[in-house]
């Protein structure tokens, strides 16, 4: 049975439930939401965003929780779905702005998180609750949580059914349907259970749901990585995420069963298989993990190095041994080199660079546009249609993580397998939903949810403005105009200099430099005999005609900055 959208009477304040994502639903990463009941809410994932090219200099983009600072006191739980860094890694710089409320996760991500928290010794310590498939918690007096294990390319990640005043939220947060080397459905057993269960809304994950098909399986990649392994003559360098904890378990036993030895390269990678052989998740037999070091002792076909860096990173350690700079490692023409991840989106060009690198340097590359060498973590197509054919006794459905054009995919399968549209929703970072009992309404309020930047120690003090001098200069270069004038009377004193970074060559342009002269000396006549000038009223208009004059020239516009001297 399916239900209409649209409540039987106006909604009070009392029976209302609120929605809001503050991230993750305009992008990949940076993934944020929250519900809200009265004064009591509770939090989904604190992720990050990676910098793009629109964003340069940046470390990360993490979410804006100007709207819940303010509530902090009412922020009842944190759940973590799993220990991806695009959900967890923004907690150190927000924890303190949430209230540090109790944190229920995983054993796995509750320990990456403390991993990265001592990196910032003098915050307070999270309070974390531990939770497993099965488990139900009291969240709060209005809200109640059951957990239960989905699928994914990081062990523990936890899907929840949150049991509200208005009815059963259901988000398997990031997820896949896993499937055997022949294409069926394992480990269904709580898409299964969630078939009994009267749902409100069904919060399900979009990254991956424009890809025709059914997603591939781990065991496959397995095979063909362990053939790849087999075959190889020399060193095999496989580059892939150092949170992609399930693959890098595999190639340590597929390493093991060929009498091979694995090294671990970039400081991420060591931490979390460091976190994951403590929690028995790595199985790790005496003598099998050497040190980068110890390369050198073993013939080169015995040699596995499990690195960092596969997304062209400038300082990961993939970049570092292709440009000779490791102080363990130089690639040689025998040495295989397997991209065992897909590319993030905005990274394509810096992966195709390092790619082209390498492939200078050694004979065989390999990733996964040519071979089943990697499996996503998010669901296709058939997957999310077999999901939706499960959660039969479902009312709505509210497509999560991705752009628009992803999120809006999964809304056409779901109406494609019998989910009336009027039950199908669509919304953007920082717009908020109302859910009641036997309804869902996107309403016309918005929270602030743009991106918040971290720079270094900074946090979001670089704003929008910032940015785009940023971009001008890269794209544009500056032009600074150094003019000693008289402080009395304004008048010229010396012919102006003039530096050039990002625009012209000085010494190729003299034509345009003194045409430049010409301009300034022609700007300053304009100033009142014996009245004092206006440094101010001077650099604008010096800013505004160079600016002119270099566009008529060159049809490009650097950056002008006047520096005034007043002798």
């Amino acid at each position: 049975m399916r239900y209409s959208p649209h409540p039987k009477k106006a909604a009070s304040f009392s029976d209302v439930v609120r929605f809001c994502p503050l991230g993750g639903f305009e992008e990949i990463g940076r993934n944020c939401s929250f519900y809200e009941y009265k004064n009591e809410i509770v939090v989904i994932d604190v992720g990050i965003q990676f910098p793009e090219e629109e964003t340069p200099g940046i470390d990360y983009i993490i979410p804006n929780v100007s709207y819940l600072e303010p509530k902090k006191k009412n922020i009842k739980a944190i759940i973590l779905t799993h220990g991806h860094y695009d959900h967890i890694y923004a907690l150190p710089y927000l924890i303190e702005k949430l209230g540090n409320p109790i944190i229920y996760t995983a054993a796995l991500t509750k320990a990456i998180v403390e991993k990265r928290m001592e990196e910032f010794p003098n915050l307070p310590k999270p309070r974390f609750q531990v939770v497993k498939d099965g488990d139900k918690v009291s969240l709060s007096e209005n809200f109640q949580a059951e957990f239960f294990y989905i699928g994914h390319t990081i062990p523990d990640g936890i899907g929840f059914i949150l049991t509200t005043p208005v009815g059963k939220m259901v988000s398997f947060g990031d997820f896949r349907v896993e499937r055997d080397k022949h294409g069926n459905p394992i480990h269904t057993k709580s898409f299964e259970m969630l078939s009994n269960i009267d749902i409100h809304t069904a919060f399900i994950d979009s990254t991956s749901a424009d890809i025709e098909g059914k997603s591939i399986s781990e065991d496959t990649v397995k095979e063909n990585i362990e053939t790849l392994l087999k075959n190889a003559t020399g060193r095999v360098i496989i580059a892939t995420f150092s949170s992609l904890l399930t693959r890098i378990a595999a190639i340590f036993e597929i390493a093991d069963r060929l009498g091979k030895k694995v090294a671990l390269n970039g400081r991420s990678m060591k931490n979390n298989v460091q976190i994951a052989k403590a929690l028995g998740y790595i199985k790790n037999p005496k003598g099998l993990e050497i040190s980068m070091d110890e390369i050198s002792k073993y013939k080169d076909d015995k040699i596995i190095i499990l690195t960092t860096g596969g997304q062209g990173e400038p300082n990961a350690g993939l970049t570092r041994i292709a440009n000779g700079e490791h102080k363990s490692v130089r690639l040689k023409p025998t040495d295989s080199v397997i991209f065992s991840s897909s590319v993030v989106p905005g990274n394509e060009r810096s992966v195709q660079i390092l790619q082209d690198n390498i492939s200078r340097q050694v004979d065989e590359i390999y990733n996964y546009e040519f071979l089943d060498i990697h499996a996503g973590g998010h669901s296709h197509k058939e997957d999310i249609k077999l999901v939706i054919k499960m959660l039969a006794r479902t009312k709505f459905i509210l497509p999560i993580h991705g752009y628009y054009y992803k999120r809006k995919s999964l809304a056409k399968t779901a109406i494609s397998m019998g989910i009336p549209k009027n039950n199908t929703f669509l919304i953007d970072n920082g717009q908020v939903c109302e859910l009641t009992k036997d309804g869902f309404r996107i309403t016309s309020e918005k929270v602030p949810a743009n991106y918040v930047m971290v720079d270094g120690l900074g946090v979001g003090d670089v704003e929008e403005v910032v940015l785009r001098d940023r971009i001008m200069l890269s794209e544009e270069g500056m032009v600074v105009v150094i003019t000693t004038i008289d402080r009395q009377s304004g008048r010229l004193l010396k012919n102006p200099d003039i530096i050039s970074r990002g625009f012209i060559y000085l010494k190729d342009s003299k034509v345009l430099l003194d045409e430049i002269r010409a301009k300034m000396r022609n700007i300053l006549t304009r100033i009142p005999f014996k009245q004092k000038p206006d440094p101010d009223y001077i650099k604008g208009l010096i800013r505004d005609q160079i600016g002119q004059l270099l566009y008529n020239r060159t049809k490009r516009r650097p950056m002008i900055l006047p520096v005034l001297i007043e002798i």
